[in-house]
């Protein structure tokens, strides 16, 4: 178990590098061109309503599905933040492809692999619906998949939207509710039935893969 730990971590941390390397290179275009988000990004999603980001760890609930803890953290520059845009279950979305409103995507976190997931549990703080991180090397099941709401027809790196489950229709949102130990001031991520302030959310740091950018960005995992 340690030994798969360490490859784990190891290989979570070559990615974390290469992200951190791209980051440099891709903010001037980034800041000068604002344009869609598109598949194959890796992104942090900031709650604008509570001054927190899209967060998860291998630190697993206490209660409800035990499955591994989604929360908000206030952390700019927190690695466990990153995640990947992907397209729904059993699907492709190639990289440098936009985002359409209505879309249905799914979140990879990046140092775990794990999906963002949703299911009939409560939240254990708000007594909300549980979200978690589910699935092994970015494959779990059907419950990971997100409907993008958005106005217009493509997901603007500018604007804010929200994230609906597909298969309860709960809303990604953030009421305000702080855990204790072991994560002292995180906050509790859930689905709510509504929709409110409270359930918006906008990219933040990120690389934001482009169609000519795609082979670049394989050669140079390529050298990793």
């Amino acid at each position: 178990m340690a030994a798969a730990a360490a490859a784990a971590a190891a290989a979570g941390g070559r990615v974390l590098a290469a992200l951190l390397l791209g980051l440099a290179a891709a903010a001037a275009a980034s800041e000068d061109e604002p344009g869609a988000v598109t598949c194959g990004s890796v992104v942090k999603l900031l709650n604008p309503r509570h001054g927190v980001r899209l967060h998860s760890h291998d630190v697993r609930y206490g209660s409800g599905s035990g499955q591994q803890s989604v929360t908000g953290v206030t952390a700019v520059d927190d690695s466990n933040s990153y995640w990947r845009i992907r397209g729904r279950m059993s699907t492709v979305c190639e990289r440098g492809t936009p985002v359409k409103c209505g879309q249905m995507i799914r979140l990879t976190h990046i140092n775990t692999g794990r999906n963002l997931h949703s299911h009939h549990f409560t939240s254990p703080l708000s007594g909300n619906q549980e979200v978690s991180a589910f699935g092994e090397d970015g494959e779990g099941d059907f419950l990971d998949d997100w409907i993008v709401l958005c106005s217009g027809t493509y997901w603007d790196r500018g604007s804010e939207v929200r994230f609906k489950h597909s298969s309860t229709d709960m809303l990604l949102s953030v009421t305000g509710e702080q855990y204790g130990r072991p994560i002292h001031g995180q906050r509790e991520v859930h689905g709510m039935s509504y929709s409110s302030q409270d359930s918006y959310w906008k990219v933040m740091e990120g690389i934001f893969m482009k169609p000519l950018e795609v082979l670049k960005m394989e050669a140079y995992h390529a050298e990793l």
